[in-house]
């Protein structure tokens, strides 16, 4: 398989380590660079935005008119792109975190903190309040077919950690669904977008599937 040129993009937060080298596992003739430089992310085939923490810290690195913030927006428009946990709820309008931020507006929805959701989260029966962050592993209901998900069971299991959850808009760009007191996305596609609430590179099998199928694909669906 020929060599691609894959950019983990460096926003100061995220386990940029371990989504590097599980990449480099499951595809050892990419060359897989860690770099928040604005010609490496133009000279990449495919672009990961990996993020975990507090989304106005990592957008903070995305200055409006920076050189930075122009190149990722063109990988965002032009290249196969991976999402995991900031990368997807940054690609939404809205996020209530940190007094609300303004998203990237690719996808259509908000990120809503999982108290904001009301009653129905609150309460498990038998077991009092429901934990946040929601911490561990959960299945993921594939609810539309995407090149993503080649050789992943439907309901497979992936690990989550996260406080902040996508309430989205559009059905038809929701590719994958998991229950915790409600039904939130936990993977979105659109074109050649795709992205994730949970952490591929801490999922096992399952997530190193993914993983290897993005470095593989082309970015259409």
């Amino acid at each position: 398989m020929q060599s691609r040129r894959i950019v983990v993009v460096d926003l100061g937060t995220g386990n940029l380590r371990s989504v590097t080298k599980a990449v480099n596992a499951v595809s050892p003739n990419s060359e897989v660079r860690v770099s928040a430089e604005p010609s490496v992310i133009a000279d990449a085939d495919q672009m990961i935005l990996p993020g975990q923490g507090a989304i106005g810290t990592w957008l903070k690195q995305l200055k409006p008119g920076s050189e930075l913030r122009q190149a990722v927006m063109s990988a965002l428009d032009e290249k196969p792109v991976l999402g995991i946990c900031l990368g997807l709820q940054a690609l939404y309008r809205y996020s209530s975190e940190n007094s609300g931020q303004k998203g990237f507006g690719l996808i259509s929805g908000t990120v809503r903190h999982f108290s904001e959701a009301g009653d129905e989260f609150d309460q498990k029966p038998d077991q009092g309040m429901r934990k946040v962050p929601h911490m561990g592993w959960n299945r993921v209901k594939q609810t539309n077919a995407h090149p993503l998900w080649n050789s992943i069971s439907d309901g497979e299991r992936f690990y989550f950690v996260h406080s902040y959850y996508v309430d989205s808009q559009d059905s038809d760009q929701v590719s994958g669904q998991t229950e915790y007191g409600i039904t939130f996305t936990s993977a979105a596609a659109r074109g050649n977008l795709f992205a994730v609430q949970f952490h591929p590179e801490k999922s096992q099998h399952a997530g190193l599937t993914l993983l290897k199928n993005f470095t593989r694909w082309n970015g259409s669906c």
